[in-house]
């Protein structure tokens, strides 16, 4: 079994800035209104760049922080929910892209978690040495998905890609993962597919953004103190030891109650989301590359 390790970090987001008081023109909102609410002050919003724009762009920005060459890649693993096509991939098109013609590439759909489900997946590659070097994007954009006239969910996403290369090592590197989920959950936070529509029936799909707020907000309170403590448990690490938690960049108020809950400063908690907002699947590789500098 290899040990594995964050050998380069990237992010792309597009050059497009909306503000608070861009979207007040579009919706009975206003800036003290959404700050106060979610601590986003503006967001990003790809302006004729699809997902694999984005992803592309930052694979290219990962590898230029990284000594290996494209043809090293072994396996590229995009998460997103908002791809270009169900088919090809958005991975198989970063592939084509970067030339990384010895990787193996796929897609997986878990939303805000979808980072670190690919991260966990690339991890269990390099361990048992199916591969080497995997390159791990989250790519989102999540502008064609939202409901412009629904103030509760348009004032929360924006765009944006980020995304490592793991690396196999003779040293520690990714100590211990903690993943789960929770099915009955999945009414409070939904975006529908495509139409059924067949020779015998058709039924339209709400293909937008729609969330229930409050029930959102109490279960990501719980979850994220959660994850922090299942993950701990599994180390010889305790909070005292941790310099910086990244947390998927939802919302500074549910950053507060989880720092409350586990009695530590909000200040332990790196955030970037009054600047980007919710990017769903690229906002915690995003964090990490601002991080990593």
């Amino acid at each position: 079994m290899y040990e594995v390790k964050i050998s380069a970090t990237g992010s792309y987001l597009p050059e497009n800035v909306m503000t608070n008081d861009d979207l007040s023109r579009l919706v009975d909102t206003n800036d003290e209104w959404i700050t106060s609410r979610t601590g986003i002050k503006q967001r990003r919003i790809a302006n004729g760049e699809n997902t694999s724009d984005l992803a592309i762009k930052a694979a290219l920005n990962i590898l230029n922080k990284s000594p290996l060459n494209p043809t090293d890649i072994d396996l590229i693993i995009v998460a997103t929910i908002s791809p270009d096509f169900f088919m090809p991939s958005i991975a198989c098109k970063v592939q084509q892209a970067i030339d990384a013609k010895n990787a193996f590439a796929f897609d997986i759909s878990a939303a805000c978690s979808g980072f670190i489900y690919a991260l966990n997946i690339a991890t269990q590659y390099i361990k048992i040495g199916q591969c080497k070097n995997a390159l791990v994007i989250g790519a989102e954009v999540l502008s064609k998905l939202i409901d412009w006239k629904d103030r509760s969910t348009c004032v929360l996403f924006g765009d944006g890609a980020g995304g490592v290369i793991l690396s196999a090592s003779d040293t520690k590197g990714i100590i211990a993962i903690n993943a789960g989920a929770d099915g009955n959950k999945g009414n409070i936070l939904t975006c529908g597919a495509v139409n059924l529509e067949n020779p015998y029936l058709s039924i339209k799909t709400n293909t937008k953004i729609k969330m229930q707020g409050n029930e959102v907000f109490k279960f990501a309170c719980r979850i994220i103190v959660e994850s922090i403590q299942n993950v701990l448990r599994d180390t010889d690490y305790t909070l005292d030891d941790i310099n910086y938690i990244i947390p998927h960049q939802a919302n500074s108020r549910i950053v507060e109650c989880s720092a409350e809950k586990l009695n530590i400063s909000k200040d332990k908690f790196f955030m970037n989301l009054d600047r980007y907002g919710n990017t769903s699947a690229a906002s915690i590789p995003i964090a990490l590359d601002e991080m990593a500098g």
